[in-house]
């Protein structure tokens, strides 16, 4: 039986109102089938009573005279002519002496006449030790002994005030049959109407309210994992003690989302404490040298008899080396770093600069840049998005692949620099749009997952915003950039 009891509520509790259903009605039923049972009996007995009387107040006239045969007419008389009117017929009428011996009987054969009542059987046996208790017996008496297929009415025969004998009446009890099987079809007809109306209202309310606890069960199981989604709030729209758990629900599940979110604040705190930590001591030990290259770079540009190929390299660098002093002071998330402004040349050199890895993989480059002289934005640090972004893109598309540029102001937005880079490779799930500008979160195989998380701050440090999404079978990152000390609407596209 345990197996019942661990059935889901969506079963057990139809099951078990449908199972209190079928008992009540059946108790109810057979309850008003022994109430029938003895309405019909009690009614027998009083057409009985009615037909003894009449019998009794004939025959006795008869007994006084010993008129034998004119007793056997008036008793056969019911058993000729009942039938026709009534469907409870008399079995046998007999008509004893005071000595209890038959007088006459309406089956001769079976009850022949001076035999002893108590010699005819066990029925008689006991309706004559009746008859002879003492005196204050209730008339008519009614015998219904166990085990006994018939039913017994007695009355005393009497004249003025002397008892005569006594007149008896057999019912059999298969008189009954007829009637009590067609009240047991008819209770049977209205028990299965009332089932067939009950049970599917009893399946959908059970299944009402058992729906909403079987998800609230699978959604607490998922807690060991995971923070569930509320329940629905039409899934159980009502304010008796189950919507009141349900509710209670919803607010342990925003109490544990808002927990969540404040551990990963602080976990995402403590990471980007530690690599500030790091990052400030690594840009010590980059600053050291780097200020050496450049008095190095400063020195050779001030000779006089160099080539001007070696001249445009010597720019080449001299900006290269601007550009990581400039991102190193960038992520040491400082005052607002200045620095010249982004013009035509830093685009040359980062197109110049990504040519060898998108030659490697044979990416075809795609490149728009609405670019005016000049550009009121820091120069150093926009360089170093787009290599970030780029070189990301191009890594991350597939070999022969698309990559595309668009830079320019954002449309409706003359104080805003709007950055496009677009990629054909995979598409970036779920979990990896929510992480994708942590430390060491890599998208790919052998990534350190540093170059968007710089990127990251570099766009933060400059009060700007970017995001990343799934656009039409490509991955596409957009930078909103504020130009010069003006503001621009940096809500990610």
């Amino acid at each position: 039986m345990r197996w019942l009891f661990n059935l889901s509520f969506r079963h057990k509790i139809p099951l078990w109102t449908s199972f209190l259903i079928g008992v009540s009605i059946f108790v109810v039923g057979a309850a008003l089938m022994t109430r029938a049972y003895d309405d019909m009996k009690h009614a027998v007995v009083i057409s009985a009573d009615n037909l003894a009387h009449t019998l009794a107040n004939t025959v006795a006239p008869t007994l006084l005279h010993d008129d034998v045969w004119r007793a056997f007419e008036i008793v056969r008389s019911p058993i000729r002519t009942e039938s026709a009117r009534t469907p409870v017929q008399v079995d046998a009428v007999v008509v004893l002496a005071r000595d209890n011996r038959v007088f006459v009987s309406s089956h001769p054969e079976a009850l022949p006449m001076l035999s002893e009542a108590a010699t005819l059987g066990a029925d008689w046996l006991l309706l004559s030790a009746q008859l002879n208790a003492p005196a204050g017996t209730r008339w008519p008496l009614v015998l219904e002994p166990d085990d006994s297929s018939y039913l017994y009415l007695a009355l005393p025969i009497t004249d003025k005030d002397a008892q005569l004998g006594h007149l008896v009446l057999r019912y059999a009890k298969s008189v009954f049959h007829p009637w009590f099987v067609d009240t047991i079809w008819q209770g049977l007809g209205i028990g299965l109407l009332v089932l067939a109306v009950l049970i599917p209202i009893n399946w959908y309310w059970g299944s009402r309210m058992a729906t909403p606890l079987v998800d609230l069960a699978q959604r607490m199981g998922l807690m060991l994992r995971t923070v569930p989604d509320p329940l629905p709030p039409d899934l159980y729209p009502y304010d008796d003690e189950l919507g009141q758990l349900f509710q209670a629900y919803d607010r342990m599940v925003l109490a544990l989302r808002d927990k969540a979110a404040l551990e990963n604040e602080m976990v995402k705190s403590e990471r980007l404490a530690a690599i500030g930590q790091l990052t400030a001591g690594i840009a010590h030990e980059i600053n050291n040298p780097l200020a050496g290259l450049i008095t190095v770079v400063d020195t050779l540009k001030l000779r006089g008899d160099l080539d001007p190929r070696v001249v445009r390299n010597l720019e080449l660098i001299d900006r290269g080396l601007m550009q990581i002093r400039d991102t190193v002071a960038a992520l040491l998330v400082q005052t607002r770093v200045q620095a010249r402004h982004l013009n035509q040349h830093d685009l040359d050199d980062i197109h110049t600069l990504i040519q060898p890895q998108v030659g490697k993989r044979r990416i075809r480059l795609g490149w728009s840049a609405a670019m005016p002289a000049e550009l009121p934005a820091p120069a150093s640090l926009v360089r170093q998005i787009l290599i970030n972004l780029l070189l990301n893109a191009v890594q991350a598309a597939a070999e022969g692949g698309h990559v595309s540029l668009w830079l320019g102001r954002k449309e409706g937005s003359e104080s805003c620099l709007s950055i496009v880079v677009r990629n054909d490779g995979a598409h970036l799930s779920e979990d990896q749009l929510v992480h994708l500008f942590e430390p060491f979160a890599s998208t790919r195989a052998g990534g350190h997952g540093l170059g968007l998380w710089v990127t990251y701050q570099i766009v933060t440090q400059l009060e700007g915003r970017i995001a990343a999404r799934n656009d039409d079978g490509e991955v596409e990152f957009t930078v909103n950039l504020p130009l010069g000390e003006t503001s621009c609407n940096t809500a990610s596209a």
